[in-house]
C-alpha cells in the first residue's frame, strides 16, 4: 500500500477528531475503565491482517474500540498514584514532535530541538533555583532520572576513590555505600539494581516519612568508603519532604554524594509558598524528577539533573568515529540520558514552561497543594473518617477505622466511579490515597472527591 501526503492528512484528521472527543468527555465520564485487558484482546489480537487497511481507518478502529478501556487519567477526578494530566501547549507540542520525527541525540544533527531542549533545561534551573552550571538530561521518568543521577555519583566516587570504572568495571571496586530513608520510594532501590550496587542501608524516618539526621549521621560512622545518599522530595503517601539542610551537612561531614529524587515534589520549589519545603536542596549533587506529574506535560518526560556535568557524561556518554559531535555549546544531548536514539521529549517541557511562565508554574503547584487541603479538610470534617498525614503538599491519606472498613471504601470508591483514589498501606494501615496532581482539579473536582468519599463510607456502614 502506497502512503503519500493525503493519507498523512486524513490519518491527522481522524486522530485530531478522537482526541477532542475524548478530551470533551473528560469532564462527565466514569473515572475508570468499563473494560478488562482481557476483555479487549480478541479485539485487537488474532491473527495478523494480510492486506494492510488505510491509515484513517486503522485510526477510527483503534480509537473506536479502545475507549471502553481507557481511564480518564487527564480528568480532574482522577486522584490515583500520582499521575499529572497534560497542558494543551504540551499536548500539542508532543504531536509535533511525533511530526518532527527527530533522533534528538546530537546537537549537530537537530540543532532546533536541542536548542528547545537546552532552554527548557536552563528554565528548569532557574524556575527551582537549582545551579545554574548543572547540566540537565531529558529521559522516559522519574525511574531513569534517579537512575541517571545515581549514575553520575558511581562514576565520580569511583574516580574519586582511584577507580577507573570504564575500564575496569565493578568487579573488585570499592564498595560504595549507599543510604536512603526508611520510606523511600522503591524505584530509588531499582536504580540501584541497575547500577549493580546492590540494597541500600535504610535509616529511620519520623512519623510522617522524613529521614532522620541524627540516624543518618550514625549510619555513616558506622563504615567507612564511598557513600551514596538518597534523599526523598515528597513522600509517596505523606507528601512530606526530608530536612535537606541537616541531612546534607551530615552527609557531607562524612564525603558522600546526595541525590534527591523529587519525582512530584521538585516543583514546590516553584512555587513561593511551597519552596520552604524544599529549602536547602540545592546544596545536592544530583536531583530527579517526572514532568508528567506536577509539571502536567505527556508521559515520557523525566529530568535529571546532576551539579558535576564531567561525571555525568562520562558515565552517560560515548565516542564513536561516525558520530559528529558539536564542538561547541553545552554537550551533546545523548551524552547526558542513558539513550541515543530518543525522541524530543524536553519540547513538551518547554513547551509548558513557555504557556505558563514563572507565576503560572508557580499558580498551578501552589493550586494542587491548596486542591489537596481542601479535600483534606472536607473530609476531615466526616465522622469515622481519619486524616493520617500531614497535608502540606499534594498527598492525603486517609482510613476508616479498621483495615476492612477502608477496603470495601476504597472498592466502593472505584467501582462507583464518581472519582478514582488508590488504595495502599502506610504506617502498617491500609489507607486510600489522595494525590491530587491534574491542572484540571478545580473546586468542583474537590467538592465531587469529598461526596464520593462520603457516599461510599455511608455505603459501607449501611449497606441496605
Amino acid at each position: 500500500m502506497a502512503h503519500g501526503d493525503d493519507e498523512y492528512a486524513a490519518a491527522l484528521a481522524a486522530a485530531a477528531r478522537h482526541s477532542q472527543a475524548w478530551l470533551a468527555s473528560l469532564r462527565h465520564r466514569p473515572v475508570g475503565p468499563r473494560l478488562h485487558a482481557s476483555d479487549l484482546g480478541g479485539v485487537f489480537g488474532g491473527p495478523l491482517p494480510e492486506a494492510g487497511v488505510p491509515a484513517a481507518e486503522v485510526i477510527d478502529f483503534l480509537a473506536t474500540n479502545a475507549e471502553p478501556g481507557l481511564m480518564a487519567m487527564p480528568s480532574g477526578r482522577f486522584f490515583g498514584w500520582v499521575i499529572g494530566g497534560t497542558l494543551p501547549a504540551a499536548l500539542a507540542s508532543d504531536w509535533l514532535v511525533s511530526a518532527w520525527d527527530q533522533n534528538a541525540g546530537l546537537r549537530y544533527a537537530t540543532p532546533a530541538t536541542a536548542a528547545i531542549e537546552e532552554a527548557a533545561g536552563q528554565w528548569v534551573l532557574e524556575l527551582l533555583g537549582l545551579p545554574s552550571g548543572a547540566d540537565v538530561g531529558f529521559v522516559t521518568g522519574a525511574t531513569m532520572a534517579n537512575f541517571t543521577g545515581m549514575a553520575a555519583a558511581r562514576w565520580r566516587l569511583l574516580a574519586d576513590a582511584g577507580w577507573d570504572l570504564d575500564r575496569d568495571g565493578l568487579s573488585g571496586a570499592p564498595r560504595i555505600r549507599c543510604f536512603v530513608g526508611r520510606e523511600r520510594h522503591d524505584t530509588v532501590d531499582l536504580g540501584l539494581r541497575y547500577l549493580g550496587l546492590g540494597q541500600p542501608a535504610q535509616v529511620d524516618a519520623d512519623g510522617q516519612g522524613r529521614l532522620v539526621p541524627e540516624a543518618l549521621d550514625a549510619a555513616l560512622a558506622s563504615g567507612s568508603g564511598p557513600a551514596l545518599v538518597c534523599l526523598q522530595a515528597g513522600n509517596l503517601h505523606s507528601g512530606a519532604f526530608d530536612p535537606f539542610p541537616e541531612a546534607i551537612a551530615v552527609a557531607r561531614k562524612h564525603g558522600a554524594w546526595v541525590h534527591i529524587d523529587g519525582a512530584f515534589g521538585l516543583w514546590a520549589a516553584a512555587a513561593p509558598d511551597l519552596r520552604h519545603l524544599t529549602q536547602g536542596f540545592e546544596e545536592a549533587d544530583s536531583w530527579g524528577t517526572d514532568a508528567h506529574k506536577t509539571l502536567n506535560v505527556p508521559y515520557d518526560c523525566g529530568i535529571a539533573i546532576v551539579r558535576d556535568p564531567s561525571a555525568l557524561r562520562a558515565a552517560m556518554g560515548l565516542h564513536a568515529s561516525y558520530l559528529v559531535h558539536d564542538a561547541e555549546g553545552p554537550g551533546d544531548p545523548f551524552e547526558k540520558v542513558p539513550e541515543l536514539s530518543r525522541r524530543a521529549r524536553g519540547v513538551p517541557v518547554w513547551a509548558a514552561l513557555k504557556s505558563l511562565g514563572r507565576d503560572g508554574v508557580a499558580a498551578q503547584v501552589g493550586g494542587l497543594a491548596a486542591a489537596a487541603r481542601a479535600i483534606a479538610a472536607g473530609l476531615a470534617a466526616l465522622d469515622g473518617v481519619e486524616v493520617l498525614n500531614d497535608v502540606g503538599y499534594t498527598q492525603v491519606c486517609l482510613a476508616f477505622g479498621d483495615d476492612a472498613t477502608t477496603r470495601a471504601v476504597t472498592a466502593r470508591i472505584i467501582e462507583e466511579g464518581k472519582v478514582w483514589m488508590s488504595g495502599s498501606r502506610w504506617q502498617d494501615r491500609d489507607i486510600l490515597r489522595v494525590s491530587v496532581s491534574n491542572w484540571h482539579t478545580a473546586g468542583e473536582d474537590v467538592a465531587t472527591a469529598v461526596d464520593a468519599v462520603r457516599s461510599a463510607l455511608a455505603a459501607v456502614k449501611d449497606p441496605a
